[in-house]
């Protein structure tokens, strides 16, 4: 996660910028590094291959099922991911494989079925004044020793209350760290950095958000391809799409409307089944960004077409991604 993004993640609704243009940089930051002579490179890194991604254990792990995509139905009667999953390794992080690794098929046609598909959320029956928001993001920041070898992602818990006029509370928590492989863990916790406290959870700390406009979420199909920035790739309308449903209670109706925005964005590919850090069964679209060696995933709910989850993976060399779940939304007239 860059500086920019873990700024705005910190940030989060009372971010000022927060839906200004941010056009990519010309040089990135790794390139800098490498011009001022700060870091040399380490001979021997590990390449990850671009279709395996880095996945808690915690969550549970879905297991490659077949080579060959179909259409498949959504719904009450969707099958869960083939095989048994495995026990929990702690917080370490492990490699999976997703349903469809090799050669996944063009996502357009199950985005659309997917809208046409999609059923009332929990919230489509509530009201109240404020939306809430319950996330978990990993990654934020990541640390690396200084011979690259071992790497600590950090992770932060986060409740929303935001009225539609900006206004609200953000209680943050900061949660225990987590690690690539075994190595890494035992590198740190000798190092005595990214340690969890000796005892109980930190309090969280609250955080007043001042008034701003929330605009409300368009039903146009042109003005909602422009709120996902989708001109600027399938990379940029990932991260959008994020953005929204972590600020948004979004209706069924705009629910559908962003799978089918989706569906016409060239480079997004279908990864089938998958199930998320919070051990939620899914269906998954990655996009491969080879410019910038990254993988971006979102993980849509089967039966509501909610976002489940968000990753952003550093394909080479090897790093713990940055990924986001959405534990819960909801309208409410109580905060906290």
């Amino acid at each position: 996660m860059s500086g920019v993004e873990r700024t705005r993640t910190l940030l989060g609704p009372a971010d000022p910028a927060r839906n200004a243009d941010v056009r990519p940089p010309l040089v990135s930051a790794r390139e800098l590094i490498d011009r001022a002579g700060a870091t040399e490179p380490v001979a021997g890194r590990r390449r990850v291959r671009p279709t395996r991604r880095l996945v808690l254990t915690a969550g549970t792990l879905a297991v490659a099922a077949g080579a060959v995509a179909v259409l498949q139905p959504f719904g009450e009667g969707t099958p869960d991911p083939p095989g048994e999953l495995p026990a929990a390794a702690g917080l370490v992080l492990v490699p999976v494989a997703y349903q469809f690794d090799a050669n996944p098929p063009p996502a357009g046609p199950q985005l659309r079925m997917l809208a046409d598909k999609i059923k009332d959320a929990a919230y489509d029956h509530q009201s109240g004044r404020y939306m809430y928001h319950h996330t978990k993001v990993w990654g934020d920041p990541v640390m690396t020793s200084a011979d690259g070898r071992h790497h600590v992602a950090y992770a932060s818990e986060t409740k929303l209350w935001q009225a539609t006029d900006g206004t609200g509370n953000q209680a943050n928590i900061q949660l225990e760290p987590q690690y690539p492989d075994q190595e890494s863990r035992d590198y740190w916790q000798r190092e005595s950095i990214g340690r969890p406290a000796a005892t109980g959870t930190p309090a969280p700390s609250l955080i007043p958000l001042p008034p701003m406009e929330i605009r409300p979420l368009p039903a146009d199909p042109s003005e909602l391809r422009q709120l996902l920035k989708v001109e600027y790739g399938p990379g940029a309308a990932s991260k959008e799409v994020s953005t929204l449903y972590g600020q948004y209670v979004v209706p069924r109706a705009i629910r559908a409307a962003v799978l089918r925005v989706l569906a016409d964005v060239p480079g997004f590919r279908w990864r089938g089944q998958v199930i998320d850090r919070a051990g939620r069964h899914g269906v998954a679209v990655t996009f491969d960004d080879r410019e910038h060696d990254a993988q971006s995933l979102l993980i849509f709910d089967p039966k509501t077409g909610e976002l489940l989850a968000h990753e952003r993976l550093t394909l080479s060399p090897v790093r713990i991604s940055s990924y986001k779940v959405i534990l819960d939304a909801a309208w409410t007239d109580r905060v906290g």
